[in-house]
């Protein structure tokens, strides 16, 4: 089993990457994992956008998994039923497309993935409530402290920490600040970090390909984790 990891994919925009990715490497199947760190818009309008994105999603090879980012729409997402998947809550958009729930910990083919999606958007203030912003990419305190109880449920230790925006640590070496809005989204993470035993943390959100100790930020760049 295979698990390739992508960044932000913005609808059509990026999902280029992907696409030329699965051109290149063949060899997989459903049961392998695409797993998108984020802002995906694969649910967004409701129309021909999400049929699209959605239709080549499930062209993959593989079964694609994603967190949300800031630039998905929650409204829509909320409609779809909250269910069980290998040990942490998910949403089913389709058999072969599935969203992973904030605060969660996965266990898949024997390592253990902690899932923390949310960020804000610096670009709110342009954009539509309900139609192109949603005040939900923020985080509530109730999944802040699900994504506690469930890292003390397994000891603090997992494989791997996958988040849409990065600790607060990381931030100010990537890009010398924290993004504005997101402070509280950022020093939790760092809370995460410092009391978390992990091998290596993948994050979008920052729209480069870097590399700070194990933290990975993707954006770019398509990366088959490797699972051994």
């Amino acid at each position: 089993m295979a698990i390739i990891l992508s960044g932000d994919t913005h609808g059509m925009t990026d999902m280029g990457k992907v696409t030329d990715y699965f051109d290149t490497y063949d060899g997989y199947t459903k049961e392998d994992y695409l797993i998108i760190l984020g802002d995906t818009a694969i649910l967004w309008d409701g129309g021909q956008h999400d049929r699209e994105i959605q239709e080549m999603l499930e062209a993959l090879p593989v079964t694609t998994l994603w967190i949300d980012g800031n630039h998905d729409n929650f409204d829509m997402l909320e409609e779809y039923e909250t269910e069980l998947w290998h040990g942490g809550k998910v949403n089913f958009i389709s058999d072969s497309i599935i969203h992973l729930c904030r605060g969660q910990v996965f266990e898949i083919e024997g390592k253990t993935f902690f899932t923390f999606g949310g960020a804000n958007s610096v670009d709110k203030m342009y954009r539509t409530p309900g139609r192109s912003w949603w005040m939900q990419e923020m985080p509530t305190d109730e999944e802040y402290e699900e994504g506690l109880a469930n890292l003390e449920r397994v000891g603090w230790k997992v494989d791997y920490i996958l988040t849409h925006t990065c600790p607060a640590h990381v931030a100010y070496q990537i890009a010398t600040y924290i993004q504005p809005g997101e402070e509280l989204l950022q020093r939790y993470l760092d809370r995460i970090a410092e009391d978390t035993e992990f091998k290596e943390w993948y994050f979008g959100h920052w729209h480069m390909d870097e590399v700070v100790d194990n933290f990975i930020c993707l954006y770019n760049d398509v990366v088959e984790l490797y699972m051994a």
